[in-house]
């Protein structure tokens, strides 16, 4: 069974105690807020209520053969900072570090984090394209110029099958699910599928594909679709939006 330690439960760290707590593992949790670790201390294999700055506390709770330790003491640069030291010091062998800034993220990996998060960063890169467009109602990079993405029906794929629209050859775009209006569910369909008008489609496409089918642009300056895609250069003209009746998704809320 894979072993995590959490140290410091942030906003972040909660979230992600709280998926864990899903899944068949092990989990450690230091944290000095003894009502946190009162709170958790039942669903997981050790608890405990401890100043993570002190690196005695760190050699005597954390396994060095611990699989991963997550460490979300955000507030507290000089604290991630040199907990991430001690850990690396014991032998953890992945640290996964929350940093506020592009100079803490920095920062942390040089003392020896493995990987840094960047939960606001992250989260305004998924959300902001969804905010500027009418037909991307969810957004989530998954490499440096790769993204899944739940989009309208392209209007010019309507009334077509997904293999009469070739969207694959034509745009790079891999359809890996639908739904269908009025639902809150994905579905797997055949390449015989017809396209609807209220359907949305969960694809996997390089950003380029997701602009020119999303429209997605800011405030119509030249770089627009650039800050939020990165790699993709592409403006289009914006649609009016339709409405739609909220709903969740994968994603969040949609509209």
């Amino acid at each position: 069974m894979k072993q995590f330690g959490l140290v410091g439960i942030g906003k972040f760290g909660r979230r992600i105690l709280d998926e864990l707590l899903k899944l068949d593992v092990e989990i450690l949790i230091l944290d000095k807020n003894p009502e946190l670790i009162e709170q958790y201390k039942n669903q997981v294999a050790d608890a405990y209520v401890a100043d993570a700055l002190n690196e005695e506390t760190i050699q005597q709770t954390i396994p060095s053969d611990i699989d991963v330790v997550i460490l979300d003491t955000v507030d507290n640069i000089d604290v991630s900072i040199l907990v991430t030291h001690y850990l690396k010091k014991i032998g953890v062998r992945e640290i996964v570090a929350v940093a506020g800034t592009d100079q803490h993220g920095e920062i942390l990996s040089a003392v020896g984090a493995t990987r840094v998060i960047f939960p606001n960063k992250e989260a305004a890169l998924r959300i902001a394209p969804t905010l500027v467009s009418s037909t991307l109602f969810g957004y989530f990079p998954i490499a440096e110029d790769i993204a899944v993405a739940e989009i309208r029906s392209p209007e010019r794929f309507i009334g077509m099958t997904l293999i009469e629209s070739d969207i694959r050859n034509e745009l790079g775009i891999t359809v890996i699910a639908v739904r269908r209006a009025l639902t809150d569910k994905f579905e797997f369909v055949s390449a015989a599928y017809t396209l609807s008008a209220e359907d949305s489609l969960l694809i996997v496409a390089p950003e380029e594909a997701i602009s020119k089918l999303s429209h997605v642009r800011l405030g119509g300056a030249s770089g627009d679709v650039e800050t939020l895609m990165p790699h993709s250069g592409q403006q289009r003209r914006s649609e009016p939006p339709r409405r739609r009746k909220p709903r969740w998704s994968l994603f969040g809320m949609r509209g």
